[in-house]
């Protein structure tokens, strides 16, 4: 028994014991409404034909998706011609490479300057147009 002590004397001194208290339970989560919707039943019926796929449902999904795939589309093309046509310009027109502008040479200024604020653009101008599909897509839902 080495290490271990006994004590001479007990202690008096008390020692309050707390009981065992059973594990909290979070509070019951409640649904707060603002306010009561208010829809027709051709709404609710739009709904179910786009939950249960049907055929209506599956025309409405696939309009959305087409609109968006052409704005997609024009985008790309757009950009694509915007950016390729640069160099082809240069290389038709020799002269047009030459020029200077602030101390630096055009190609330069337009092939390692212009693309960005373009892609800029055409990123906004993209996400109206997809923003402007989704808006008239929900339009037609709830009609």
């Amino acid at each position: 028994m080495t290490g271990e002590r006994t004590p001479d004397k007990p202690s008096t001194e008390l020692v309050p014991v707390e009981p065992p208290q059973a594990p909290r339970k979070p509070p019951r989560r409640k649904k707060v409404v603002l306010a009561e919707a208010k829809g027709s039943k051709t709404v609710a019926r739009t709904i179910v034909e786009l939950e249960e796929q049907t055929s209506v449902g599956e025309h409405l999904v696939r309009s959305l998706v087409w609109a968006q795939f052409r704005t997609s589309f024009w985008m790309a093309v757009l950009l694509i011609v915007s950016l390729a046509s640069l160099p082809l310009l240069f290389f038709l027109f020799p002269s047009f490479g030459d020029l200077t502008v602030f101390g630096v040479r055009l190609p330069w200024v337009l092939l390692g300057a212009l693309p960005y604020p373009l892609l800029y653009g055409l990123g906004v101008w993209y996400v109206r147009r997809a923003e402007r599909h989704e808006r008239d897509f929900v339009s037609m839902v709830d009609r």
